[in-house]
């Protein structure tokens, strides 16, 4: 699923500079989702990027605030935050809610 970046993001996030950065971090990590273990599909920071710190590297391009997720983990980590949704339920990239069952942990 693709996130559309905030206006103010677009740039960032298209910029060769994070390009490199998240598959680098992606590669570090695997390719696998640093709580699940499943394979990782976002590279979420930490702290949260905004326009005040979006031309900082410390926060934008620091592997100290990255963490490889998948997009389960990455909806849950946001769910928790801010949801207008159920546990497990959330909106695709069409708007329309979808279920994704939690992944079950041995």
């Amino acid at each position: 699923m693709m996130r559309m970046a905030r206006e103010f993001a677009k740039k960032f996030y298209n910029s060769k500079a994070w390009i490199n950065c998240r598959e680098a971090y992606k590669q570090s990590k695997h390719g696998l989702c640093e709580r699940c273990g499943m394979p990782g599909d976002e590279v979420h920071h930490k702290i949260h990027l905004n326009p005040d710190n979006i031309n900082n590297p410390d926060i934008t391009l620091n592997w100290n605030n990255l963490e490889l997720l998948c997009m389960s983990c990455h909806s849950v980590h946001h769910m928790t935050k801010h949801s207008s949704t159920m546990p497990g339920y959330s909106f695709n990239e069409n708007g329309d809610l979808t279920y994704t069952p939690p992944i079950k942990k041995h």
